[in-house]
């Protein structure tokens, strides 16, 4: 969800956001009803957990709906939420300090097979997947939001840096360190790769 794609999804919701901002319910309700499953598909990326990824987002459109005075209508709305429900799964993570290893569609591994139809290519998929999802659980909770961030809801570095009040500079320096850090910890579980013919380019695969 870019900023091109993101502040405006159509002309309803200038007048929704305006409404919201004065304290109308019903119009935040649109907004909710607009943005609930990105903010939950977010928190369950983070998070690894149905259950707590809806508690999660429902946390976080309350925090949203208590804060929209303070919404600055300059700001991309969804930039501006995807940050109160990152910021939200980081401190649930920093809490109890275990990894995530539920994750699912995390499609940038999806991209990278090219094994032709069968069996064999949905089992590695499979495998691709579950792969990703322990890679994804090593990442510490701000790396983690980063990642999901950049490459599930495709926010810009500048966007990022934004939702998680860092700089630019240190949003590229997470992503590449996370990208690093997951290819190594591919690599040393899988020294013989079966995709691309040898080695899993994990890093560009993301």
């Amino acid at each position: 969800m870019t900023g091109s794609r993101a502040a405006v999804i159509d002309r309803g919701e200038a007048r929704w956001l305006e409404r919201a901002r004065q304290g109308e319910q019903a119009a935040f309700a649109e907004l909710v009803e607009a943005y609930q499953r990105p903010v939950y598909n977010l928190c369950y990326r983070m998070l690894g957990d149905p259950a707590e990824a809806e508690d999660a987002a429902q946390e976080s459109f309350l925090k949203a709906y208590r804060g929209m005075r303070r919404y600055d209508p300059q700001r991309s709305f969804s930039t501006w939420l995807l940050s109160i429900a990152s910021h939200h799964c980081i401190d649930q993570l920093r809490r109890r300090r275990l990894p995530v290893d539920s994750l699912e569609e995390l499609e940038p591994w999806e991209e990278v097979a090219d094994l032709g139809p069968g069996p064999e290519k949905s089992a590695t998929l499979r495998e691709a997947r579950e792969a990703a999802r322990a890679l994804l659980g090593r990442l510490g909770p701000q790396d983690r939001a980063v990642v999901v961030l950049r490459y599930w809801d495709e926010l810009s570095t500048e966007e990022i840096a934004d939702a998680l009040s860092l700089t630019v500079k240190a949003v590229k320096s997470r992503l590449h360190r996370a990208r690093k850090q997951m290819a190594e910890a591919w690599l040393r579980d899988n020294p013989e790769p079966a995709w691309n013919g040898g080695r899993a380019d994990v890093a560009s695969a993301v």
